[in-house]
């Protein structure tokens, strides 16, 4: 029997990186009031990491994706509320303050680079923004120079979800990618019309 590509791949593991904002953001402040000794705001990022088994899509959820979505979500959430969060960023902290900067950025790098993507989200403005009167269309982030393959970010803005996704040069058919991608939302959409109604 031959073994193709697409059955190594199906028989073989992915872990998704998910990048996790552990800032408690409750109000503004300005740049001058979270630089002050005793500000009870951090100034910088404040993010732990979760590494995720990406689950597999069976035959019950083939016919149905939403309920794949629905359990991929139950564990991000489950693994979230977990302890692991804290502990991750308490020891990222902890590193910082002892070891320096450059140490805990080698410590992150290895980390991720154990994983074969990485998903992170962005709450971006509710309200459409401008520079010099020219309002912005649309926004997007994408966090650039990682190790993993596939890359992908989520942000709102004015309402709207965007959606970017990077990948390694070479390493996927962008067409191919692109044709995967809608028939995956196209899935998702009929799926989501079918139960809703």
């Amino acid at each position: 029997m031959k073994v193709t590509k697409h059955d190594e791949f199906s028989k073989s593991n992915s872990t998704a990186m998910v990048l996790l904002n552990t800032r408690n953001i409750v109000g503004y402040k300005s740049v001058e009031e979270m630089l002050k000794s005793n500000a009870d705001k951090k100034w910088g990022n404040q993010f732990a990491f979760l590494h995720i088994s990406i689950p597999e899509l069976g035959h019950s959820e083939s016919s149905n994706p939403v309920c794949f979505v629905f359990k991929a979500k139950e564990m991000i959430k489950r693994m979230r509320n977990s302890t692991v969060v804290s502990l991750t960023a308490k020891v990222l902290e902890a590193m910082r303050k002892y070891r320096g900067p450059e140490a805990t950025a080698r410590y992150i790098h290895s980390t991720l680079k154990n994983s074969s993507m990485a998903i992170s989200n962005m709450i971006g403005p509710t309200e459409q923004m401008a520079v010099a009167n020219h309002p912005f269309a649309g926004m997007y982030f994408m966090v650039v120079g990682g190790p993993q393959s596939l890359t992908i970010t989520v942000m709102s803005y004015a309402g709207k979800l965007r959606v970017a996704i990077g990948t390694e040069k070479g390493h996927i058919d962008s067409n191919k990618f692109k044709s995967c991608i809608q028939n995956a939302f196209d899935m998702m959409f009929k799926a989501t019309v079918t139960n809703s109604s």
